[in-house]
């Protein structure tokens, strides 16, 4: 008898609807915090092709930046090895865009691609995460030109690469490729500001200024403050800080000759301090308990994108309606418009860097989940560890101005994990303003911020440590709702519900027998499993489609009360 085959369902969020009325998805301007009135959105319809040994197996259109993978990108089909992936469209610059220099920057293109202007071949990139930045002035031409990116994505394992898979099931999920997030460009002046890197603390923010002339004025609060060189401090009267309770953001803008952007900047600080004898992460020097979910960031129609930036907005505020006040994103890292929400909206990111490496489900998962959790870690070339480190520093950098985020996850469960202590010595000079958990789960490191613990088929019980303790994976509960499931096969969840009502006891009293009086032992965070179901899994508090929310969001409020009530009494 063979193996019965794997009924799966296209599901469809409500974001999907409203791209019938968009001529250009994802037009939001792709970087808030260093924004020009420069702006020119190239998503939308290319041309697309898939070639194979000189053999053309695919050929149409494309709509960007949603990958060949999704439905909504028109294509719905897998890549495979060997595959080129072809997207070529004309470009034509609208009559006084052209400021000096033209800048294409690519969002995302997984894993890798060759760049070509008019036929020349640009430079290429290698990295499926990391957004990119040309300078093409110099091949384009007066009228039409020709924009052509060549991508591949044979899912090298060297190179990180998430929750991704060839064969996709349980907690592993459906490859991407190619272009992923917005493409677009931008025209600056010959000398411009490249990037800015804003440090707060809890009286002002330092301001260092990459490129750009020598004189630069920055306009605050109605006031201009001119200064010379690259950096400024910024001392504010009644400083408002930022906390998820109340996100206040400063905007201001930036003025070096003929360039100006516009960014903003919250005032906050991360820490740890003893309190009675036991360790605590502090937001602006005061203990606070970050009440948290795991956020996997994948979407039915999109996969790697919800059809809308308006699905990551939702995704935000209904977990913070929930009494949420962390989201720990699971190795992915997203637009920068996902941070932006978490910014206004009060938010806190803890960020995971993202996996490369082999996996394997015995000595990754099974044995450690049961009792082995220290003394591993994987082989890895130079070349691997070249890609993961080259990763991880391009997110810090990436990140580094957004006041939401306040936590970086370096290895989570032993995934791909090498040399952890040397990964800590290197990465957290990079960013000393925030948490670092080197091993999140278990094969442990000394060198690291918290103790980090996963907690999923036994009772929460923890040990006393010197360090913060965080419960950074627990629960996984699941509950199908019928209608919302994407395997109509296969499930995959850690304890499983089929009433809705007898889910969500579970669910309050997980918390309240078992997370609440760890919190005196010395516990800070948690990180429920999770947002919203994935294709297998269905542990997620809404569905897929995002369609239904499975808890009732006053019953979750009265829990993060409670949580938060029991905390401030430590």
């Amino acid at each position: 008898m063979g193996k019965k085959p794997i009924q799966t369902v296209d599901l469809y969020t409500e974001y999907e609807a409203e791209l019938k009325n968009v001529d250009i998805p994802f037009s939001e301007y792709p970087r808030p915090q260093l924004k020009r009135d420069s702006y020119l959105c190239l998503n939308g319809y290319w041309d697309f092709s898939v070639r194979n040994n000189g053999n053309v197996t695919y050929d149409g259109q494309i709509i960007v930046p949603f990958v060949p993978e999704s439905r909504i990108s028109g294509v719905k089909i897998d890549i495979n090895d060997g595959d080129l992936i072809w997207y070529e469209r004309k470009i034509t610059l609208p009559d006084g865009f052209n400021k000096g220099r033209i800048i294409l920057h690519i969002g995302a293109c997984d894993q890798w691609a060759d760049l070509f202007v008019n036929g020349h071949n640009i430079g290429w990139i290698v990295d499926g995460y990391i957004p990119h930045a040309l300078d093409i002035t110099e091949l384009l031409c007066d009228g039409e030109n020709s924009l052509r990116i060549v991508a591949r994505d044979d899912l090298d394992i060297n190179m990180p690469y998430g929750k991704q898979t060839k064969n996709r099931g349980g907690m592993w999920y459906t490859k991407v490729s190619g272009l992923w997030q917005t493409v677009w460009l931008e025209s600056v002046p010959e000398n411009y500001i490249k990037d800015i890197k804003i440090t707060p603390d809890l009286k002002g923010v330092d301001i260092e200024v990459i490129g750009g002339e020598d004189e630069k004025t920055v306009i605050f609060d109605g006031r201009e403050y001119r200064f010379s060189g690259d950096k400024l401090r910024l001392d504010i009267e009644d400083p408002i800080l930022w906390t998820p309770e109340n996100p206040h953001i400063y905007n201001f803008k930036l003025i070096s000759g003929s360039d100006s952007v516009s960014s903003y900047f919250g005032l906050r600080t991360v820490g740890i301090t003893d309190i009675n004898g036991i360790k605590r992460i502090t937001l602006n020097g005061k203990p606070i308990f970050m009440h948290g979910l795991l956020d996997q960031g994948y979407f039915p129609d999109g996969i790697f994108l919800p059809a809308s930036p308006r699905g990551f907005e939702d995704d935000i505020l209904a977990m913070k309606k929930c009494g949420f006040n962390m989201l720990r994103k699971h190795i992915k890292l997203e637009p920068d418009l996902f941070y932006y929400y978490c910014d206004i909206h009060g938010m806190l990111v803890w960020q995971d860097f993202i996996n490369n490496g082999k996996y394997s489900f015995l000595i990754d998962t099974a044995l450690p989940t049961v009792f082995l959790r220290k003394g591993i870690s994987h082989k890895a070339s130079e070349l691997r560890r070249g890609f993961f480190l080259d990763t991880a520093k391009g997110i810090i950098e990436r990140l580094y101005n957004h006041p939401s985020v306040v936590y970086y996850t370096i290895f989570n469960e032993g995934w791909g994990q090498f040399d952890a202590e040397g990964c800590y010595d290197l990465l957290k000079p990079r960013d000393s303003t925030r948490i670092f958990d080197t091993t999140s789960g278990w094969f442990k490191a000394k060198k690291t911020d918290v103790e980090s613990e996963h907690i999923y088929f036994k009772p929460i019980r923890l040990k006393k440590s010197d360090k913060p303790i965080v419960l950074s994976e627990f629960g996984g509960y699941s509950h199908r709702v019928e209608g919302h499931i994407f395997n109509l096969s296969n499930n995959y969840g850690y304890r499983t519900f089929d009433d809705r009502s007898d889910y969500e006891d579970a669910l309050v009293s997980l918390y309240e027998n078992e997370v609440i009086p760890a919190i005196e032992k010395g516990l800070c965070a948690t990180v429920y499993t999770q947002v919203s179901d994935v294709e297998d899994e269905t542990n997620g508090l809404l569905t897929y489609d995002r369609r239904v929310l499975k808890v009732d969001q006053v019953v979750m409020q009265r829990v993060a009360d409670e949580i938060f009530s029991a905390f401030e009494k430590q």
